[in-house]
């Protein structure tokens, strides 16, 4: 299993934008394409107040590569996200992306 940790800047004042977006369409469209949703968070102490991080799971690489490749086609998350940001203004500004793999200690395998 491999672990993806995405952290989102939200562009000035569009992280409410960007968690409805979330909450209302892009977890269901990651278990759609084979993403695992692990978790989702924003900054309680710590971080920027205007950033969403959040966690993916995915059985390897290749499945990783197919998983996203399979949403960013797909008509529907083309849809949300043109009317998300109809009015021209990109609801992020800065993605941070990392892949992690668990050490064999780990509790989270």
């Amino acid at each position: 299993m491999i672990y993806e940790l995405r952290e989102y800047t939200a562009s000035p004042g569009r992280l409410p934008k960007l968690q409805a977006r979330f909450r209302e369409h892009t977890l269901k469209l990651f278990e759609k394409h084979g993403m695992t949703n692990v978790g989702y968070w924003t900054n309680s102490v710590g971080g920027s107040s205007d950033q969403l991080v959040y966690m993916l799971a995915f059985p390897d690489e290749g499945a990783r590569a197919k998983s996203w490749a399979a949403f960013q086609a797909d008509p529907e998350w083309q849809k949300v996200r043109s009317e998300s940001e109809a009015d021209g203004v990109p609801l992020t500004h800065h993605i941070v992306n990392r892949l992690m793999t668990p050490t064999d200690y780990s509790p989270l395998k």
